[in-house]
């Protein structure tokens, strides 16, 4: 199962990113959770502490990696490099253990002169690539709004796009514009989970998002800000919270026609089937 999570800024996509990640790992999904988002905080929402979140280095910033494999220093004007860098040890040499599952992150481009084709991205780009399209795991991408950057190659690996919105004609529009950049790169299968909305708001933001297909309602939850404002895994501490993002992975994987495997990992454990 491939999703990319994405949503306008502070709508709960991270929240929903990790809280995903950890009920695909207890029903035996090896996973690998994606910190594509510039302002990265995926691995404070898995509870790993703020002194080892702190010493995580984005991958973008690790300059002798994307001189070895691109074979251009990163922010070199006029150089040659190779536009496809071997890249498939680096998921199991550079992703974090947090909780069952893998973290990555990705971080983002600094240099506005860089352009979008830099050494650096090349090197971020065929890593999410080889990802989505080689990789036998769960991947769950944290994204931001803009979506352009997955490119058309990539994006026949992404089972399904989840856009999170909250109540407010300004979260829609933003999922109305990553719907027309979904469809423009070939990504199939776009989802809403609404995040805060009660019965009332809900039936005002289908009417906003123009027919998108919701799968899934999420409440507030207080134990989930307490969780934000602590550094804490909301999948701890906001059991109704974690009830129901189980409802939106049940959810997926019937539609999406992925099955739970901790059926086969019982099997091969004890002999069985």
């Amino acid at each position: 199962m491939k999703i990319a999570v994405t949503g306008k800024g502070g709508v709960g996509k991270t929240t929903l990113t990790a809280t995903m990640a950890m009920v695909l790992a207890e029903r035996g999904y090896t996973v690998v959770a994606v910190d594509a988002d510039p302002d990265a905080n995926l691995a404070s929402a898995l509870g790993v502490s703020p002194r080892e979140a702190a010493g995580i280095t984005p991958i973008a910033d690790m300059r002798d990696l994307v001189t070895e494999r691109t074979g251009a220093q990163p922010g070199a004007f006029g150089s040659f490099f190779r536009m496809n860098p071997r890249v498939d040890d680096l998921p199991e040499r550079l992703s974090l253990p947090a909780r069952g599952v893998r973290l990555m992150v990705m971080g983002t481009v600094k240099q506005g002169a860089g352009g979008c084709v830099c050494p650096e991205s090349v090197l971020l780009r065929t890593l999410v690539r080889h990802l989505l399209l080689r990789s036998q795991e769960a991947v769950i991408l944290d994204m931001e709004a803009g979506i352009e950057h997955l490119g058309r190659a990539t994006a026949s690996g992404v089972d399904v796009m989840l856009v999170v919105v909250e109540p407010g004609a300004r979260s829609a529009r933003t999922a109305l514009a990553i719907r027309a950049l979904a469809d423009d790169i070939g990504i199939e299968r776009l989802m809403v989970v609404v995040n805060k909305a009660g019965a009332r708001e809900r039936a005002d933001l289908e009417a906003l998002l123009g027919g998108m297909q919701i799968i899934g309602e999420l409440p507030y939850s207080e134990a989930v800000r307490r969780a934000d404002l602590r550094e804490e895994a909301p999948f701890d501490v906001a059991p109704e919270y974690v009830t129901a993002v189980r409802g939106v992975v049940d959810e997926l994987v019937r539609l999406v026609g992925v099955r739970d495997c901790s059926s086969r990992i019982r099997s091969e454990t004890t002999g069985e089937g």
